[in-house]
């Protein structure tokens, strides 16, 4: 209690104390983008923020729009829904620079070249976004967030800005798999969650949703201004290394993919079918359990397609082989006056898997690879469960 009543404290102090200071001749303002921390899954795209320095005033201060709290009451519901409430924190520089060296994050500051009345329109920008009223945002992860709302308060202060984009146009989903490529779960989390609009290409400036992108486009860009004379938006470049990070703890997840292991179920189904093939034998409780576990999933997949805000999780077409159906096939699995609609449900549902398999490439969505030993395993119990029904019925 000490401690949020002592940061409230200093956040009050640092309120007033932002109002009552315009900038002065040697004050500048600069963009800090960190290089992405691979131990945090909020971390691994790197972040973003401005830095106001006043030496005559003695001011020098971070403004930084990725602030969030993990103790809010429901915190991954409303993440999950996309009502998560970021807001906007102040920090001293030389606090937020120690903090990402520890984490092992290069810092790259670029000093924007602004003139006495673009610095200050942004400095006001900046005071009138950490007033309380203002200070929380509703966070987006392509379209507002750390990133974007820094790019929109320097475009807005200094009117015209040509970007001569130094990168190709990618889709979302290449984007933010090239930022994941080393947490093979994430990547596999978010192929599931998000939809087909997230392949849709993204353009040059919307790829600064990324720090990464965001610094490569500020470093080629100009200023327009009024009488049409250009001038580049940064005017120096400094780098700030990192300490030495912490060594990365692996364990049986850095192993167990989802490749491999939707490879080894799909082994171990074939191994149980064939199995019970020879044996006679349904195995009725493990298709109970992989249906089961699918329809649970595909009851998130479906509430993260139709009930949430994200603009980018419909539509879905992993809800193909992934959907709560397969909990009505439990149900059917679990009554034995049901065989008959438990056969009709394994005929759909084989069906509509051969069709997936037959159009996989021609899907207006990149599907991950992990996804295909998983929807062939429910693809082979169909495939029994329709044979065994037609041979214990001849």
């Amino acid at each position: 209690m000490n401690k949020w009543f002592l940061i409230g404290l200093l956040g009050l102090i640092a309120q007033f104390t932002l109002a009552q200071l315009p900038l002065s001749d040697t004050a500048h303002i600069s963009l800090l983008t960190s290089s992405p921390y691979e131990e945090e899954v909020f971390t691994v795209y790197g972040h973003a923020a401005l830095r106001v320095c006043d030496p005559a005033q003695k001011v020098d201060y971070v403004f930084n729009y990725g602030i969030f709290d993990f103790s809010k009451p429901n915190f991954i519901y409303r993440f999950a829904k996309g009502e998560t409430d970021y807001r906007l924190g102040v920090a001293n520089y030389a606090d937020y620079v120690i903090e990402y060296q520890l984490r092992g994050s290069t810092i790259t500051e670029q000093r924007l070249n602004l003139t006495p009345s673009e610095r200050q329109r942004l400095w006001e920008a900046l005071v009138e976004n950490y007033r309380p009223e203002n200070r929380v945002y509703r966070y987006n992860f392509f379209f507002d967030n750390c990133a974007t709302r820094p790019a929109l308060l320097i475009e807005k202060a200094v009117g015209h800005i040509d970007y001569h984009y130094p990168y190709t146009a990618q889709t979302f989903r290449s984007l933010i798999n090239q930022c994941t490529r080393h947490h093979a779960w994430l990547t596999f989390g978010c192929d599931l969650a998000l939809g087909s609009p997230t392949d849709r290409i993204a353009t040059p400036h919307e790829m600064m949703f990324l720090p990464d992108y965001l610094r490569e486009a500020f470093s080629k860009a100009e200023i327009i201004d009024p009488e049409g004379e250009h001038r580049p938006l940064v005017s120096e470049t400094q780098l700030i290394e990192a300490g030495d990070p912490d060594e990365p703890e692996r364990d049986i997840w850095d192993l167990l993919t989802p490749i491999r292991l939707g490879w080894l179920l799909f082994a171990l189904t074939n191994i149980i079918t064939t199995w019970g093939h020879f044996q006679g034998r349904a195995y009725k409780g493990f298709d109970i359990g992989l249906f089961g576990v699918a329809g649970l999933a595909g009851c998130v997949l479906f509430f993260l397609a139709f009930f949430s805000v994200h603009p980018c999780t419909w539509p879905n077409y992993s809800l193909l082989w992934l959907h709560p159906f397969h909990l009505l096939g439990v149900i059917l699995f679990c009554i034995n006056k049901a065989q008959k609609a438990a056969y009709c449900y394994h005929f759909i549902n084989f069906a509509a898997l051969m069709l997936l398999f037959a159009g996989w490439a021609f899907l207006p969505q990149q599907l991950n690879p992990a996804f295909i030993p998983l929807a062939a395993s429910l693809w082979l119990r169909s495939a029994r469960g329709i044979y065994r029904r037609k041979w214990t019925t001849e």
